[in-house]
């Protein structure tokens, strides 16, 4: 009987411009990772939290990582004591799936500590409950990439349906964080309630360009695809220097630019490493302006998902 397990699970993308919550996929490179161990004392506790830059929720029920682990325990092994360490490489509202980050770790660490053998779909599941605490909705566009890695589309919610998008092996993103905090339920309040038909006739051929694109190696139709015109304009004006960025981004090679998950992170993707890290350089530079620090990181699009690693 296993009394410790650790797992990591990896910073997503999601969106991805034109797939607002229906998109995403894995970065390489950054991720949270919890440890879980056997307790005494039926239920979930946190213990450790390290690696954030602000003090995170210390009561299980409140903190992302907590509630899909007990929502495991009420199911498949009731009356199990289970306490869980979450060391956080992914920054707070951010916008690259720190919430799905910790709650994919910790349910997975869970799973392989019981022995319980769950699918991927069935994590899926538990790790939703931790994703309602942090937006208080219900999306998978950073889950799933998460859980799976690669890139994912959810076609549909009701049930959930995941589906497994090929990415070109010569794409690479670069992953701009500004040192700023936009909260994911805010971000979603602020979104248009009605939206014109023209904007969704424009925003669904853009979603389905984009997936043919990625399924047939066609740069040029990927570049065209990636524009948002439903959250990204409501949303930009909580990005500071994110027209400059954008911008320089473009200027210097990137396919498309936009806004990764609720922000304030800005994604570009290009067809190269080369390309990626001259355009990260001019994106740092066009940040410069606005006195705010960042972290960088160049990926390729769509790297490994959740796994088990010690």
């Amino acid at each position: 009987m296993l009394k410790e397990v650790t797992a990591f699970a990896p910073a997503s993308v999601s969106n991805v411009s034109c797939g607002f919550d229906i998109m995403g996929f894995a970065l390489e490179g950054a991720g949270d990772t919890v440890t879980a161990r056997r307790s005494a004392s039926a239920g979930v506790r946190i213990g450790k939290i390290t690696g954030c830059r602000s003090p995170l929720p210390a009561e299980a029920s409140a903190n992302t990582a907590g509630p899909p682990v007990l929502a495991l325990l009420r199911k498949y092994a009731p009356g199990t004591g289970v306490e869980i360490d979450i060391c956080k490489g992914i920054p707070v509202g951010g916008g690259i799936g720190s919430s799905a980050a910790s709650a994919v770790a910790a349910v997975v660490a869970a799973d392989a500590l019981l022995g319980t053998g769950l699918s991927r779909e069935k994590l899926l599941e538990l790790a939703i409950e931790g994703e309602k605490i942090a937006s208080g909705a219900v999306h998978v566009d950073n889950l799933s990439p998460c859980l799976w890695g690669g890139f994912v589309l959810v076609r549909g919610y009701h049930p959930i349906d995941i589906v497994r998008i090929n990415v070109p092996d010569l794409l690479w993103c670069t992953v701009i964080s500004p040192q700023i905090e936009v909260r994911t339920d805010h971000a979603r309040r602020i979104l248009p309630k009605e939206i014109p038909l023209h904007d969704v006739i424009t925003q669904t051929g853009n979603a389905a360009g984009l997936i043919a694109g990625m399924f047939t190696g066609d740069l040029p139709l990927i570049s065209r695809s990636l524009e948002d015109v439903i959250a990204e304009p409501a949303r930009r004006h909580l990005i500071p220097g994110f027209g400059a960025m954008k911008e320089a981004a473009l200027a210097h090679g990137a396919l498309g630019c936009g806004i990764s998950g609720s922000g304030p992170s800005l994604f570009a993707i290009a067809a190269s490493r080369a390309d990626a890290v001259a355009v990260a350089g001019a994106m740092e530079e066009a940040l410069k302006e606005t006195r705010l620090p960042c972290t960088t990181l160049v990926s390729r699009v769509g790297g490994s998902g959740a796994k088990v690693v010690a």
